[in-house]
């Protein structure tokens, strides 16, 4: 096919949000919070097993009273925050304001990194005269992580879920995108990690390809090598 039009999703596709790690300690940090080297290792299990950071690593369980807030926690920022921080609070933090500010730090660009290969690809796309959008299941307003990290300008649309109130695999969400950056279905190409959510694009007509959602050093190369850019 001769593409026209890609369409990316956000998280693990063109962007990794920080490990949990790293996240945690960001936070006390700023917080002033002090936690003594051998309890700070059963926190950072404890906030990965509880799935408490949007686009880390999944709940090993979801407590039933949260159950409805996870499954249509893209659709509003208010349910996006009583997910997340319903999942934080499963974890006996040692300050409560802490729950609030791990839920913040995880919206702000510097929580955030581009894959390496992504400002090429996109730059090779604008070039090529090739329309670029953004299609997210996401709470919040990622535009500032993209201008933060200079990737804005190459981006022409953005379909973001809680704006739409849709949700991916919904095909209507991928037409929106379509008709946001002027392209047929059939003459674009859906990026994403997701073969679920981001395979939802097929049901419209566009052509699907998939990234592996790896951390940032792992994957140097998995936009480049889906040969999107012509030539």
């Amino acid at each position: 096919m001769v593409i026209k039009g890609v369409l990316f999703d956000f998280s693990g596709t063109l962007f990794r949000i920080e490990p949990v790690r790293d996240w945690f300690a960001a936070v006390l940090r700023e917080e002033g919070v002090d936690v003594p080297p051998e309890d700070f290792e059963p926190y950072v299990t404890g906030l990965t097993e509880a799935g408490a950071l949007p686009g880390g690593p999944a709940p090993l369980r979801v407590p039933e009273g949260l159950a409805g807030a996870m499954a249509r926690r893209d659709l509003t920022p208010a349910l996006h925050r009583e997910a997340y921080t319903g999942l934080a609070r499963t974890v006996a933090l040692p300050d409560p304001g802490l729950y609030d500010a791990l839920y913040a730090r995880h919206m702000r660009p510097e929580a955030w990194r581009a894959y390496p290969d992504a400002v090429e690809v996109l730059e090779g796309l604008r070039r090529a005269g090739v329309a670029v959008g953004v299609v997210s299941n996401i709470g919040w307003d990622l535009r500032p992580v993209f201008r933060a990290h200079g990737l804005d300008e190459l981006v022409d649309a953005y379909a973001l879920s809680f704006e739409h109130g849709l949700q991916k695999p919904a095909a209507e969400l991928f037409r929106i995108a379509c008709t946001m950056i002027g392209r047929d279905p059939a003459d674009v190409v859906m990026v994403g990690d997701d073969r679920i959510a981001d395979g939802g694009a097929a049901a419209l007509g566009c052509e699907v390809r998939f990234v592996d959602h790896l951390p940032v050093p792992e994957r140097p190369d998995g936009l480049r090598s889906l040969g999107l850019v012509p030539g």
